[in-house]
Protein backbone atom coordinates (compact mmCIF):
# COMPACT_ATOMS: atom_id res chain seq x y z
CA UNK A 1 0.00 0.00 0.00
CA UNK A 2 1.72 3.36 -1.00
CA UNK A 3 2.55 5.66 2.34
CA UNK A 4 4.43 8.79 2.80
CA UNK A 5 5.39 10.51 6.29
CA UNK A 6 5.05 14.37 7.20
CA UNK A 7 7.81 15.40 9.16
CA UNK A 8 9.14 18.45 10.68
CA UNK A 9 12.69 18.32 10.96
CA UNK A 10 15.45 21.06 10.14
CA UNK A 11 18.97 20.59 8.49
CA UNK A 12 21.35 20.51 11.46
CA UNK A 13 24.72 21.47 9.18
CA UNK A 14 22.56 24.28 7.18
CA UNK A 15 21.43 25.35 10.73
CA UNK A 16 24.78 25.87 11.72
CA UNK A 17 26.03 27.84 8.20
CA UNK A 18 23.07 29.98 8.68
CA UNK A 19 23.80 31.01 12.64
CA UNK A 20 27.34 31.53 11.20
CA UNK A 21 26.77 34.10 8.55
CA UNK A 22 24.57 35.76 10.66
CA UNK A 23 27.47 36.23 13.16
CA UNK A 24 29.84 37.40 11.02
CA UNK A 25 27.43 39.28 9.20
CA UNK A 26 26.61 41.15 12.46
CA UNK A 27 30.31 41.58 14.05
CA UNK A 28 31.19 43.32 10.46
CA UNK A 29 28.54 45.72 10.73
CA UNK A 30 29.46 49.20 11.87
CA UNK A 31 26.63 50.00 14.48
CA UNK A 32 27.95 46.87 16.05
CA UNK A 33 31.55 48.10 16.47
CA UNK A 34 32.49 47.67 19.94
CA UNK A 35 29.66 45.55 21.16
CA UNK A 36 29.68 42.27 23.29
CA UNK A 37 27.26 41.10 21.15
CA UNK A 38 27.84 37.42 21.08
CA UNK A 39 25.03 34.36 19.22
CA UNK A 40 25.61 30.83 20.59
CA UNK A 41 24.13 27.71 18.65
CA UNK A 42 24.01 25.06 21.10
CA UNK A 43 23.38 21.82 18.60
CA UNK A 44 22.59 19.00 21.49
CA UNK A 45 19.56 21.24 22.95
CA UNK A 46 18.65 22.58 19.38
CA UNK A 47 18.79 26.37 20.82
CA UNK A 48 20.47 29.89 19.69
CA UNK A 49 21.22 32.28 22.47
CA UNK A 50 21.49 35.72 22.00
CA UNK A 51 23.56 38.20 24.33
CA UNK A 52 23.42 41.83 23.66
CA UNK A 53 23.09 45.61 24.70
CA UNK A 54 19.99 46.75 23.60
CA UNK A 55 16.41 46.02 21.69
CA UNK A 56 17.97 47.35 18.24
CA UNK A 57 20.49 45.04 18.40
CA UNK A 58 18.67 42.53 19.45
CA UNK A 59 16.30 43.03 16.84
CA UNK A 60 18.65 43.45 14.03
CA UNK A 61 20.36 40.09 15.31
CA UNK A 62 16.79 38.45 15.14
CA UNK A 63 16.70 39.45 11.45
CA UNK A 64 20.03 38.64 10.39
CA UNK A 65 19.57 35.03 11.51
CA UNK A 66 15.85 34.61 9.92
CA UNK A 67 17.56 36.39 6.87
CA UNK A 68 20.09 33.92 6.62
CA UNK A 69 17.73 31.15 7.27
CA UNK A 70 15.81 32.05 3.92
CA UNK A 71 18.79 32.64 1.70
CA UNK A 72 19.74 28.77 3.29
CA UNK A 73 16.30 27.70 2.19
CA UNK A 74 15.38 27.05 5.85
CA UNK A 75 12.20 27.71 7.01
CA UNK A 76 11.66 30.02 9.93
CA UNK A 77 8.24 28.87 11.10
CA UNK A 78 11.09 26.73 13.44
CA UNK A 79 12.35 29.35 15.50
CA UNK A 80 10.05 29.08 18.90
CA UNK A 81 11.21 33.23 20.18
CA UNK A 82 10.91 32.99 23.85
CA UNK A 83 11.40 36.14 25.82
CA UNK A 84 13.96 38.57 26.70
CA UNK A 85 15.56 38.12 29.99
CA UNK A 86 18.08 40.73 31.45
CA UNK A 87 21.67 38.99 31.68
CA UNK A 88 24.42 40.59 34.04
CA UNK A 89 24.67 44.15 33.88
CA UNK A 90 23.37 46.29 30.83
CA UNK A 91 23.27 42.88 28.37
CA UNK A 92 19.64 41.32 27.04
CA UNK A 93 19.75 37.48 26.70
CA UNK A 94 17.45 35.76 24.21
CA UNK A 95 16.60 32.08 23.68
CA UNK A 96 15.65 30.82 20.50
CA UNK A 97 14.67 27.03 20.30
CA UNK A 98 14.32 25.31 17.13
CA UNK A 99 11.59 22.99 16.86
CA UNK A 100 12.49 19.64 15.37
CA UNK A 101 9.50 17.16 15.08
CA UNK A 102 6.13 17.68 14.96
CA UNK A 103 4.38 17.83 18.33
CA UNK A 104 0.66 16.38 19.21
CA UNK A 105 -1.36 19.14 19.19
CA UNK A 106 0.15 19.96 15.37
CA UNK A 107 0.00 16.36 14.49
CA UNK A 108 -3.82 16.46 15.23
CA UNK A 109 -4.67 19.07 13.18
CA UNK A 110 -3.22 17.99 10.44
CA UNK A 111 -4.84 14.27 10.79
CA UNK A 112 -8.11 16.58 11.14
CA UNK A 113 -7.56 18.45 7.94
CA UNK A 114 -6.84 14.76 6.27
CA UNK A 115 -9.95 13.09 7.41
CA UNK A 116 -12.07 16.31 6.68
CA UNK A 117 -11.22 16.31 2.95
CA UNK A 118 -13.12 13.33 2.20
CA UNK A 119 -10.02 11.47 0.63
CA UNK A 120 -9.13 7.93 0.74
CA UNK A 121 -6.83 8.07 2.89
CA UNK A 122 -5.28 6.55 6.53
CA UNK A 123 -3.56 9.34 8.51
CA UNK A 124 -1.91 8.07 11.90
CA UNK A 125 0.20 9.80 14.39
CA UNK A 126 3.74 7.66 14.81
CA UNK A 127 5.52 9.81 17.51
CA UNK A 128 6.96 12.84 15.90
CA UNK A 129 5.30 12.29 12.18
CA UNK A 130 2.20 11.27 10.78
CA UNK A 131 1.99 8.49 8.61
CA UNK A 132 -0.72 8.63 4.96
CA UNK A 133 -1.42 5.44 3.37
CA UNK A 134 -3.66 5.50 0.32
CA UNK A 135 -4.34 2.94 -2.09
CA UNK A 136 -3.85 4.66 -5.07
CA UNK A 137 -0.79 7.43 -5.01
CA UNK A 138 -2.88 10.26 -6.78
CA UNK A 139 -4.64 10.33 -3.23
CA UNK A 140 -1.51 10.91 -1.76
CA UNK A 141 -0.29 13.06 -3.61
CA UNK A 142 -3.73 15.64 -3.03
CA UNK A 143 -2.92 15.35 0.67
CA UNK A 144 0.56 16.86 -0.04
CA UNK A 145 -1.38 19.72 -1.69
CA UNK A 146 -4.05 20.08 0.97
CA UNK A 147 -1.18 20.20 3.23
CA UNK A 148 1.06 22.59 1.54
CA UNK A 149 -1.85 25.17 1.22
CA UNK A 150 -2.48 24.91 4.99
CA UNK A 151 -0.34 26.83 7.78
CA UNK A 152 0.39 24.31 10.73
CA UNK A 153 2.30 26.75 12.32
CA UNK A 154 5.63 24.43 11.32
CA UNK A 155 7.49 23.48 8.32
CA UNK A 156 6.74 20.17 6.97
CA UNK A 157 8.64 17.65 5.19
CA UNK A 158 7.37 14.84 2.82
CA UNK A 159 9.73 11.74 3.14
CA UNK A 160 9.66 8.32 2.36
CA UNK A 161 6.83 7.83 -0.30
CA UNK A 162 6.93 4.24 -0.78
CA UNK A 163 4.58 1.77 -3.30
Amino acid sequence: MPSFDIVSKIDGQTLDNAINTAKKEILNRYDFNGSKSTIDLDKKTNMVTIVTEDDMRLKAITDSIISRMVKQQLDPKALDFGKEQYASGNMIRKEITIKEGIDKEAAKKIVKKIKDSGLKVQASIMDDQVRVQAKKIDDLQAVISLCRTEDFGQPLQYINMRN
